[in-house]
C-alpha cells in the first residue's frame, strides 16, 4: 500500500513536472505582442520616432511578423481616445504596453495595474505618479525620461549666451500638458536667476499657435521658448518654427526635430536615441525582469545645435565662442 501510494505520488509529480515543462516550452515559443500608444494621428506624424522605435527592436533581433507583433494606436491628441485606446490595448492582453509621452502614459497607467508598461518622453515620472522613484519604480511601470524640467535653467542660460542682449522671453505652453504648471514655475525661477523676464502664452491646439504668436508680438517679447507637451514639440513644431521666423523671434528648441523645423538653436537630449532604447526595456521585461525593479533611465547625451541660416534671417550675430561650443552648426 505504501509503495503503491508512493508510486502514485511519483507518477502525479512526474506528470505535473511534464506539464510544467510543456508550459515553459509553449511560453518560450509564444510570439510576444507589444502594444504602443502614441499621441499623433498616424506613423508619418510620429516620425522620426516611429522608425526609431522599430529600429531599436530590429537591432535586438525583433522582426515584425516573425518573432514579435506590434499593436499601434494613434489617438491624434484627443484626450478621450488616449483613454479608449489604452483600454483597448489592455483588453488585447498585450505582453508589454509602450506609452509614448506623458499624455499617453497616464491613461496607460490608469488602464492597468498588471500589464508591464514602458513609458518614454515622460518629463517627470515621479511627479506624474507613474513611479515611486527613479531608482525603485515600484508597480508595473518603468521607462525613460528626458528630464526637460531639470534642463530649463541650463537651456535658458545657453539661449541668453547665443542671443546677446536678450531680456524679455516668451514661454509657449499647452496648459493641458501633464507638467505644464511645474514647467511654468521652473522657467520663472530660472529667469529670475538669469535676470530675465518671462511672459507665458498658451496654446491648446495647432489652431491656437498663430494667435499666441500674435500676442507675443503685441507684448514686445524678444525671444521664444516653450514648455513640454506633444502639441508643441511634435504636432505643432513646423507651424511654431515658421511663426517665430515670420515674426523675427529667435526660437530656442528642446530637441533636434524642432530645431530642424527652423529654430535658431536647440539644447536638449537626443530624443531619437532615447526612443530607440525603449526596446531594451521591453526586452528586459520579456526576459522576465519586473518593471518595479528596473530603474528609470535619463538621457546621457545632450546636444547644442545652432543655425547660422536662421541667425542670418533674424539679423543675429551669434558669438564665436558659442559656435565653438556647439555640437553642430548649420550653415
Amino acid at each position: 500500500m505504501t509503495i503503491s501510494i508512493g508510486r502514485r505520488t511519483f507518477i502525479v509529480l512526474a506528470g505535473s513536472a511534464l506539464a510544467c515543462s510543456r508550459s515553459a516550452r509553449a511560453q518560450v515559443g509564444k510570439t510576444p505582442r507589444i502594444g504602443v500608444l502614441w499621441h499623433a494621428a498616424n506613423p508619418k506624424e510620429e516620425e522620426p520616432y516611429f522608425s526609431a522605435l522599430l529600429k531599436g527592436f530590429s537591432d535586438l533581433g525583433y522582426v515584425e511578423g516573425r518573432n514579435v507583433r506590434f499593436e499601434h494606436r494613434f489617438p491624434n491628441e484627443i484626450p478621450e481616445r488616449f483613454k479608449s485606446m489604452a483600454a483597448e490595448l489592455v483588453s488585447l492582453n498585450v505582453d508589454v504596453l509602450v506609452s509614448v509621452s506623458g499624455t499617453a502614459s497616464i491613461p496607460a497607467k490608469n488602464a492597468t495595474s498588471t500589464i508591464p508598461i514602458v513609458f518614454v518622453f515622460v518629463n517627470d515620472p515621479v511627479q506624474s505618479k507613474l513611479v515611486n522613484s527613479l531608482a525603485r519604480p515600484g508597480g508595473n511601470a518603468t521607462g525613460l525620461t528626458n528630464f526637460q524640467s531639470d534642463l530649463t535653467q541650463r537651456r535658458l542660460q545657453v539661449f541668453k549666451e547665443v542671443v546677446p542682449g536678450m531680456s524679455r522671453v516668451a514661454q509657449l505652453v499647452n496648459p493641458n500638458a501633464p507638467v505644464a504648471r511645474v514647467n511654468i514655475q521652473s522657467i520663472r525661477e530660472a529667469a529670475t536667476t538669469l535676470g530675465l523676464t518671462v511672459q507665458t502664452f498658451e496654446a491648446r491646439s495647432p489652431a491656437e499657435l498663430e494667435p499666441a504668436f500674435d500676442a507675443m508680438t503685441a507684448a514686445g517679447v524678444q525671444e521664444v521658448t516653450y514648455g513640454p507637451g506633444e502639441l508643441i514639440q511634435f504636432q505643432g513644431r513646423d507651424i511654431m518654427a515658421k511663426l517665430a521666423l515670420a515674426r523675427r523671434l529667435p526660437l530656442c528648441a528642446h530637441n533636434r526635430e524642432v530645431f530642424e523645423a527652423g529654430a535658431l538653436m536647440a539644447y536638449g537630449a537626443d530624443n531619437v536615441a532615447i526612443i530607440r532604447r525603449t526596446a531594451v526595456y521591453v526586452d528586459k521585461i520579456l526576459k522576465g525582469e519586473k518593471p518595479a525593479e528596473i530603474p528609470v533611465e535619463g538621457p546621457t547625451k545632450f546636444e547644442l545645435l545652432i543655425s547660422l541660416k536662421t541667425a542670418k534671417a533674424l539679423g543675429i550675430e551669434v558669438p564665436p565662442v558659442m559656435l565653438g561650443r556647439a555640437d553642430e552648426v548649420v550653415e
